[in-house]
Formats: C-alpha cells, structure tokens, sequence
C-alpha cells in the first residue's frame, strides 16, 4: 500500500515539474502574441499622432487656395484663362460663407534683399496680419507678433524667422530692438521666431522667412506692381467651422470664386486646392488600414497561444487522470473540478499577457525617451489599443482554458483510476 502510494506521489510530483516546464514554454506564446498586439498598436498611434503634429506645423485644419488656369470654357469666357485671386475674393467669403470661420490672403514677396548693421541676406517676406496669424502656426521665440495697430498705424516692424535672425544677428547680437532693411526701408524688429521642425511645406521653411505687416508689404516692396493696384494676392487660406464641415465648406469656396471669376465650379484646375483637412482623413484612412493589418496578424499569434496553452492543459489533464478520479472517489464535484482545471489554464493565459504587457509599457518608456524622428511621436499605449488587447486576451484566455477544463470534469472516477498512461 505505502509503495503504490509513493509511486503515485512521485508520478505526481513529476507531472508537476514537466507542467510548469511546458506553461513556461506556452506562456511565451501568449505573451509574444500581446506584445505584438500592443506594439503594434502602439507604433501605429505613434506615427498618426506624429504626422497629425507635423501637419499642425502649419496650421490646424486648414486649407489654401492658389490661383489655377481654366480647362473648361465658361460664361462666355475661353479656356486656358489664368485665374488670379484678389484681396475682394477674401472679402467675399469672409461675408458669404458661414462653413468658414476664418480667412485671410497670403502676399509674399520671394528672394527679397534684406540686411541689417551685421549682415544681409535673400528671404522671403511675408505680408501677415492678425487673421493670418490666427489661421498659421508661427511659435513665437521673444518679443512679439505683429498686431492690429501696426496695420492702422501703418508701422514697420517685423518678426524673423529662427535662421533669418542668427543670419542678420550673428554671434549672439540682440535681434529685438534693431532695425533690418527691406529694400532699404528701415523695419524695426519686434520679435523673433522660435526654431520649427518641419518635414513639409508649400513655400519654404518656416525659419527662413521674415513677418511683416501686410498692408506695408504691398507698398514698400510688393511681388509685382498689380499687387499694389489690383489687389492681387497669391493664396487665401481660410479654415472651415469644424472638420465635418470641411467638404461643405470647401465647395462653397470653389462655387464662390467660380462666380467671382466666370469659371466652371467643376473645372479642378481652375483653382488649386491643399486641403490639411482631407490629408489627415487620407493619412488616418492608412495607418488605420495598416494597423487593422498588422493586428490581425498579431492576433492570430495570440491565438496560436491561446491553441498552445489548450494543449498544454489537455496533456496536464491526460497527465493528471489518476489524480482527477482519486478526488472524485474522495468527493470533489464535478463543477470542483472545471473550476480547478480552468481556473490553472486562466491563470497561465492571463499571467503571460501581463508579462507581455509589462515588457511593452518598459520599451514603451524607453523609446520614449530617446530622441525621435520627425513624424514619429513614439509608441503611444492608448486606452483603444488596452481595451482592444485586453478583450483579445481574456477571449483567447476563455476558450484555451475551458475545453480540458470540461474534459477533466468530465471523466467518472472509476474511468480516470484505470486510467494508464
């Protein structure tokens, strides 16, 4: 009696150590399939968040219009026409189109000769007023931006771009409080722009670009004299109320400078069009298509542990037969044994997530940390991504642990004890 009870502890006992050998190795699988899902997810949000940043470089949802050249005739009008826009088309839909909630030209004089006491230089200026400044990201360094009384009071003054000011203003000479020459008409420079990382733009780098107010761009050194007579300007850009009117609004845009101009509203090349709103819709429409992608990838690794852990619970069953039958002829219930066995198989499935887990919120913290590239913001664990892996988990957890939970329970006491392997 004593030896069969001995063998039956040593067989025991030995089971125990190729189990926990066994869930070590299953735990891997399970805990692979996480951090794939997490970091996945996470690199995807990542690099939305860093293009969404990049694209606020420029302005929040906004969009620009450029003059075009007509394909279609219209109004009587031939095509090939070249469509001008003009300081009244602002006007016009400052006043008639509710779907925009802010507009203002752009005028910009290109490869300007500007110097100051210590150096001198060939930059773009802009013309830029308040409303302008509004619609455009232009983080302000020291000093100050132009405001509205400049205009009124027609002052020359005039805010740098970051390289603009170390080229006027080099080894560290005081920017603000000097004055610059732009076509040698003194400007005072009221403030300077703080340094901008940018990975696009339509017409330069933000850095190298000097501000100055509008009205006295047009009069000391506008880009061609109809500039000055007729008003003309080279981009209007406005911002739509909100982001789901941004289609709406667009349209009414083109509609009006159709009627401004006699052009056909459909003839896309009439007018020229960036819309910042629509390239986040496209780039968001592809990280999300990425990301669905990948994750299905990463969740069939999930499942694929999930599928090894069901195994390793099947043979920790078949292993345990003579076990299951001996509580059985000693009491235990059947719902005692389901929960036993599934209870083992939860644990193991859930403990390897958390590992996963815990290994991807640490590299996580660690990339993080490092210095990142343009248009990657680091692996951003979103409340979506934990709630999306979680629910994977605790599925596959479900369905791995519960079929040789029923199998176990399923066996009769006098089936399991002559049970031989």
């Amino acid at each position: 009696m004593w030896d069969s009870i001995h063998t039956f502890a040593s067989q025991t006992i030995s089971n125990m150590w190729r189990y926990k050998l066994r869930s070590f190795l299953t735990m891997f699988g399970i805990a692979w399939g996480v951090v794939s899902l997490v970091l996945l997810g996470g690199l995807c949000d990542g690099f939305r968040e860093g293009q969404r940043t990049s694209m606020a470089q420029i302005g929040k949802d906004i969009v620009m219009v450029w003059g075009g050249r007509t394909e279609l005739a219209a109004a009587g009008q031939p095509a090939g026409r070249f469509i001008r826009l003009r300081q009244s088309d602002v006007e016009a839909i400052r006043q008639q189109v509710s779907t925009v909630v802010g507009v203002s030209a752009e005028v910009k004089s290109f490869d300007l000769n500007v110097k100051s006491d210590h150096n001198s230089g060939r930059f773009l200026t802009l013309g830029v007023n308040p409303q302008y400044l509004e619609l455009r990201n232009f983080p302000l360094g020291e000093g100050r931006m132009v405001r509205q009384e400049d205009l009124l009071q027609e002052r020359r003054v005039a805010v740098l771009g970051a390289e603009v000011a170390k080229q006027l203003f080099p080894k560290h000479q005081a920017a603000i409080g000097s004055r610059i020459y732009v076509r040698d008409m003194p400007y005072l420079v009221v403030g300077t722009l703080s340094h901008k990382t940018q990975n696009s733009s339509y017409d330069g780098w933000d850095n190298d670009k000097i501000l100055v107010p509008d009205s006295m761009l047009v009069k000391d050194a506008p880009s061609n004299r109809e500039t000055r007579t007729a008003g003309l300007v080279q981009t209007i850009v406005y911002r739509p109320a909100s982001v789901e009117q941004w289609a709406l609004a667009q349209r009414q845009v083109r509609e009006l400078l159709a009627r401004n101009h006699n052009f056909d509203p459909l003839d896309d090349n009439a007018i020229h069009v960036w819309d910042t709103v629509e390239s986040a819709r496209q780039f968001a429409q592809i990280f999300n298509a990425t990301e669905i992608f990948l994750s299905v990838i990463a969740l069939i690794t999930l499942v694929l542990g999930g599928v090894s852990v069901m195994n390793t619970m099947m043979m920790a069953v078949a292993e345990r037969t003579n076990e299951i039958g001996l509580k059985k002829a000693l009491g235990a219930s059947r719902h005692r044994i389901l929960a036993e066995f599934f209870g083992e198989g939860l644990v193991l499935a859930l403990l390897s997530g958390l590992g996963g887990c815990l290994f991807v919120f640490g590299l996580a913290a660690a990339v993080n940390a490092l210095p990142l590239p343009e248009m990657f913001s680091g692996i951003r664990l979103s409340n979506r991504t934990i709630g999306i892996v979680s629910a994977s988990l605790m599925t596959v957890a479900v369905l791995s642990a519960l079929p040789p939970a029923w199998r176990a329970a399923a066996m009769t006491p006098v089936e399991a004890l002559r049970f031989e392997r």
